[in-house]
C-alpha cells in the first residue's frame, strides 16, 4: 500500500520550476503533490503524478536526474488532531519520519498527505492496524 514519489534535482535559479511545470503540461501530466528543498546550487523536487510510469519516461527522454521512492500516501480527516494521533502511531511503534509534505483532492472532508519513513512497509503495516487509510498508486490517479 504504497505511492511513488518522483525528486527531480533541478538548477537553483530563476525558471527550472516553470520549465520543468512545462514539460509536465505539455505532456498532459497531473501533480497532485509537489514538495521544494532547495540547496545552494540545486534544488529537489519531490513530485506525486497521476502516471508515474509516463512521467518517468518524460523525464529520463528530456534529461532530468530523477529517482523513484516509495512513499505512503495517507487520508486523514480534516479535522483537529488527524495528524497528531498518525504521528503518535508512528512515533510509538518506532518508525522514524524523515520528512511529510500534504496534496490537494477534491473531497472538502479530508486531508492528505505524503509521508517519507525509515520503515515504509512496517509503517504501512502498523497504520492500516490502527485504522488509518492508505491511498496506494493506483488510487491517486483516480482521485485527481
Amino acid at each position: 500500500m504504497t505511492a511513488k514519489q518522483i525528486s527531480v534535482f533541478l538548477e537553483n535559479k530563476p525558471g527550472q520550476l516553470s520549465e520543468f511545470t512545462k514539460l509536465l503540461n505539455e505532456n498532459n501530466i497531473n501533480m497532485c503533490a509537489l514538495s521544494l528543498a532547495d540547496a545552494e546550487d540545486f534544488g529537489i523536487l519531490r513530485i506525486i503524478v497521476d502516471d508515474m510510469h509516463k512521467t518517468a519516461c518524460v523525464l529520463k527522454e528530456s534529461g532530468y536526474v530523477f529517482s523513484i521512492t516509495p512513499v505512503l500516501a495517507v487520508e486523514m480527516s480534516n479535522k483537529p488532531g488527524s495528524l497528531m494521533k498518525i504521528l503518535e502511531i508512528l512515533g510509538e511503534n518506532q518508525i522514524n519520519l524523515e520528512y511529510s509534505y500534504s496534496f490537494t483532492i477534491k473531497k472538502a472532508d479530508k486531508a492528505y498527505m505524503i509521508f517519507r519513513v525509515n520503515d515504509t512497509d512496517g509503517a504501512a503495516k502498523i497504520l492500516t492496524q490502527n485504522g488509518v487509510k492508505l491511498i496506494c498508486q493506483h488510487e491517486l490517479a483516480e482521485l485527481v
